[in-house]
């Protein structure tokens, strides 16, 4: 099954200044948000597959958007996460369906790898709830400079029967990180923890 998109929201957070010190280069985080339609709104299915692959469909799509507007190559992704608030005739594990069986595959496919588990969030909410998208480091889990969150939120949706789907990618760490941790010089990327 394929999405019913309804729209797609694209924005970009960059941070120039961090306590009045310059960020420079500015960090930046770019978050895509699908508003679709949910198949099973509504009703209760055992088999929710057809969500999972509208997750395989928009891990692509919405992965694509992020590298598109951070004007990076994939490779140069640093960090990832997803969300997804569900409209209420849903239920969390919609939320599950789409984030968990295969839209890793395909946004690891967009950003160039990633050892890492992508961090995730979801939620059930109306139109304007806000969800913050968990952004951890794509290859290293213990990379603490790239523990981070962004807020995603559509103004009209999701509406009852809606999913919003995010997935957030940055080209940085957080601004000014120094709270220890492994640095991006130790990272091996192959067990996503180092």
């Amino acid at each position: 099954m394929k999405a019913e998109i309804r729209k797609v929201v694209v924005q970009i957070d960059e941070i120039h200044s961090q306590m009045g010190r310059p960020v420079d280069p500015p960090t930046r985080r770019a978050v895509a948000m699908a508003v679709i339609a949910n198949p099973f709104a509504g009703t209760y299915a055992e088999d929710l597959s057809d969500l999972s692959d509208i997750g395989l469909e928009l891990g692509d799509l919405l992965g694509r958007r992020c590298v598109e507007a951070l004007g990076i190559a994939p490779e140069a992704a640093h960090s990832y996460g997803k969300g997804v608030i569900v409209g209420d005739q849903g239920e969390l594990e919609h939320a599950a369906a789409i984030l968990h069986p295969k839209l890793g595959t395909s946004l690891r496919a967009t950003v160039g790898g990633g050892a890492a588990l992508i961090p995730s969030a979801k939620k059930m909410g109306g139109p304007g709830t806000a969800i913050d998208v968990p952004l951890g480091h794509k290859d290293a889990a213990r990379v603490r400079s790239h523990f981070d969150a962004v807020e995603a939120r559509i103004g009209d949706a999701p509406r009852r029967g809606e999913i919003v789907v995010a997935i957030a990618v940055t080209d940085s760490g957080r601004p000014a990180p120094r709270v220890g941790g492994l640095t991006l010089d130790q990272v091996v990327g192959t067990d996503g923890l180092v």
